[in-house]
C-alpha cells in the first residue's frame, strides 16, 4: 500500500465499507492484487484500514457482489476472481460513461483524459462522481483532466450545413458556441472542488488541428472507452432559421470499453491509445482558451 493510501485510511474519519470496497477494486484494476491471489485476512484489512472487521465482511461482500472473488468462505480469505474477457455489452455514452467515471474516481490519484468533439457527454457524466465525492462515498486527492477539442480555426467535418458554407456558417458558431460553454462548466464544476473538499484538481484544454472521428475516453492509465461519431442528417431551429446540417449522435453513440484487467487485446488497446492520446497532446495540438 503506498504512503498516501496509509494517510487516507489512518485519517480521523473511520471509511465505509463501500470505501474500502472501491479502494480493494482499485487495486484490484491496477494490477496490485492479481487474479488467483488471496486477499490478506479480515484481521488484517481491519487493521490497515482502522475499522472493525465487520465492516471489512461488508466490504467483502460488495467485491463478491461484483464477481471480483472467489472461494468466499469462513475458512480462509477468499481469492481475487480470475479475470475473462469483457463481455458486458456496450451501452450508450450518456448511460455507460457516468459509473466508469465514478469508479475511477474511487483511486486516490484521478487522471481522466479525453479527445472529443464537445465537452457534453464528459461534463454531464461528472455529475455522478462529483455527487459520490459531495456525498463522502469517495475522497479521491487529486484530480487531473486534460481535454482535447478542434480548434476553432479549422473547417469543421462536422457538424457542417447540407448546402454548405457562406461566410458567416451558423452551424459552426453553433458548435463553437456549446463547445465553449459545456467547457466552462466542466472546469467549473472540478474546480469547486478545491474549495468544498480540498482536493487538488486540474483541468487543461488543448485544440486538435482536426476533427475527430470517435470520443475516447482514458481513466486512469487503466481503461479505454470509445465511441463512433455516427453522421447523420437533422434539422434545428435557432434564431436565424431552420439549420439543415449533418451532425453527429454524441450523447447516444455506444461506447466500447477496454480494460487493461481483461487481457492482453485490452491492455494492448489502452496502451496504445494512451502514446496517440499523450503524442497529440505534447506535438500538433495548441493552447486552447474557451472564450
Amino acid at each position: 500500500m503506498t504512503q498516501e493510501n496509509v494517510a487516507a485510511v489512518n485519517g480521523s474519519r473511520r471509511l465505509s465499507p463501500q470505501e474500502i470496497a472501491d479502494i480493494l477494486r482499485e487495486r484490484i484494476r491496477a494490477g496490485d492484487l492479481k487474479a488467483g491471489q488471496r486477499l490478506p485476512t479480515q484481521a488484517e484489512l481491519a487493521e490497515e484500514f482502522n475499522v472493525e472487521r465487520g465492516t471489512v465482511r461488508q466490504a467483502l461482500r460488495v467485491l463478491q457482489d461484483d464477481g471480483l472473488l472467489s472461494n468466499v468462505s469462513k475458512g480462509s480469505p477468499p481469492r481475487i476472481a480470475e479475470v475473462t474477457p469483457n463481455s458486458e455489452e456496450p451501452q450508450p455514452t450518456m448511460v455507460g460513461l457516468a459509473s466508469r467515471l465514478t469508479a475511477a474516481f474511487s483511486a486516490p490519484e484521478v487522471r481522466i483524459d479525453a479527445a472529443c468533439l464537445t465537452a457534453e457527454s464528459l461534463m454531464l457524466a461528472l455529475g455522478e462522481p462529483i455527487r459520490h465525492i459531495h456525498e463522502g462515498r469517495i475522497r479521491p486527492r487529486s484530480i487531473d483532466a486534460r481535454i482535447l477539442l478542434p480548434s476553432r480555426d479549422i473547417t469543421l467535418a462536422f457538424p457542417v450545413q447540407v448546402d454548405g458554407s457562406g461566410d458567416d456558417d451558423p452551424v459552426h458558431q453553433r458548435w463553437l458556441d456549446m463547445r465553449n460553454a459545456q467547457g466552462h462548466v466542466l472546469r467549473h464544476n472540478l474546480r469547486s472542488l478545491r474549495s468544498s473538499h480540498g482536493i487538488d484538481v486540474s483541468v487543461t484544454f488543448r485544440a486538435l488541428p482536426f476533427t475527430p472521428p470517435v470520443k475516447l475516453y482514458l481513466l486512469n492509465g487503466t481503461e479505454a472507452l470509445m465511441a463512433y461519431y455516427m453522421v447523420t442528417r437533422r434539422e434545428e431551429l435557432s434564431d436565424s432559421g431552420t439549420l439543415d446540417m449533418y451532425d453527429v449522435l454524441g450523447t447516444e453513440s455506444l461506447l466500447f470499453s477496454f480494460d487493461s484487467a481483461a487481457g492482453q487485446r485490452d491492455a494492448a488497446f489502452v496502451d496504445e491509445s494512451q502514446k496517440w492520446f499523450d503524442a497529440l497532446w505534447e506535438t500538433i495540438t495548441t493552447d486552447l482558451t474557451l472564450s
